[in-house]
């Protein structure tokens, strides 16, 4: 019965609003009206999104908001020390203001808008928003795209484990290879690292090894806070080779581990009662995240072995437009993985071995979804 009321509205609510005299009566009548134009600026957003974005793009490689932070500057300051004419500053800029990026700061001053001010001294969205020219490249044409999702990409030449399809064989590949999409990775980690540490209390364990742990920057955080753990890494030999080099820069080259191999081809270190595993399972089908858990769960100690997965996830309240939406395709012009939700993840932990998977709420579900699962008795 629920069921068909369901139906029964949804199938009146598509006749109403594809008429268009039924929209042109709505917007006509005064506390209606606010509902048809907040609909109407979610619909043209979505049309002038790249835009939007590409205003972004141009802010961040004309480094203005770092620039704006030492003080404000008219749009002919703006104009001379970009390189640009004067008419295209000012489209710039007055485009810039109306996304809340910057503000008028008197007649003639321009400033740091709220989101604009964000951006300041954030390497993480910064590194993220430049690599973001390669993604509008890929989905230029999104039918293409679509009908052709084995095609060559720019994402899959960036990230070099998922050219050609190719699933084994990683380590082979060097440190030119890999370096960009590593520090890609780095850059944008401390975001994650922030809201897993927020989430979960680490103090509890005693060895922690990180899988797909990239150049340590996740581990740097934990390191920091929490002095006593023995910490792993574990990645790709070239990988592992520059993680080296990085957490030694940063004075943790006695606190953490790094072990180079492929969790495809090779067993992980044993031991750890805390196998972390950030933004990796997305990077992966099915078939594949099914052989890293199962590695990991060979991995951990068989008593008070847990593994905690943090990754975005599809179907988050509030955040689906982020999992569903850009990463399903993202993930597509990559050539391989796919965004899941956690109850679908949960079901391939409990496939690999693990037990009482939960959910831990984070403070941004937008950026970051997490699962806390424990070995599985037997």
């Amino acid at each position: 019965m629920a069921n068909a009321l369901v139906a029964s509205w949804s199938s009146l609510r598509d006749r109403l609003l594809t008429s268009a005299s039924f929209r042109r009566r709505v917007s006509a009548i005064p506390g209606l009206r606010a509902i048809s134009r907040r609909q109407s600026k979610k619909l043209f957003d979505l049309v002038a999104g790249f835009s939007y974005s590409q205003v972004l793009l141009a802010c961040v490689r004309l480094e203005l908001f770092d620039k704006l932070a030492q003080g404000p500057q008219s749009i002919a300051q703006i104009a001379q020390e970009s390189a640009l004419p004067a008419e295209s500053a000012d489209i710039l800029v007055r485009a810039a203001i109306s996304l809340d990026l910057l503000e008028w700061r008197g007649r003639d001053a321009v400033g740091l808008g709220m989101l604009g001010a964000v951006m300041v001294d954030n390497p993480a969205i910064s590194a993220l928003v430049r690599h973001h020219q390669a993604v509008y490249e890929d989905l230029a044409d999104p039918l293409i795209t679509l009908r052709e999702p084995d095609r060559p990409t720019r994402l899959r030449n960036y990230w070099a484990y998922a050219r050609d399809g190719r699933h084994f064989g990683e380590k082979r590949l060097d440190a030119t290879d890999v370096r960009d999409y590593s520090e890609l990775m780095s850059a944008s980690q401390p975001l994650v690292a922030e809201q897993v540490l927020q989430a979960y209390d680490f103090s509890r364990h005693q060895v922690v090894l990180d899988v797909g742990g990239g150049q340590g920057t996740f581990l740097s955080h934990v390191a920091r806070a929490h002095p006593s753990l023995k910490l792993q890494l574990f990645d790709l030999p070239a990988v592992a080779q520059l993680a080296r080099g990085r957490l030694a820069e940063a004075g943790f080259a006695n606190r953490i581990e790094c072990i180079g191999g492929s969790f495809f081809e090779d067993a992980l270190p044993q031991g750890a009662d805390l196998v972390t595993l950030i933004r990796v399972a997305y990077d992966h089908p099915d078939d594949r995240v099914l052989r890293i858990l199962s590695a990991i769960r060979q991995a951990l100690r068989p008593r008070g072995g847990h593994l905690l997965l943090a990754e975005p996830l599809s179907g988050t309240p509030g955040a689906q437009a982020m999992g569903d939406a850009y990463f399903g395709l993202y993930l597509l012009a990559m050539g391989k993985g796919r965004a899941r939700s956690a109850a679908r993840l949960a079901d391939l932990m409990t496939q690999a071995g693990f037990a009482e998977v939960r959910a831990i709420p984070t403070a941004l579900p937008l950026q970051t979804g997490m699962l806390l699962a424990r070995v599985a008795p037997g």
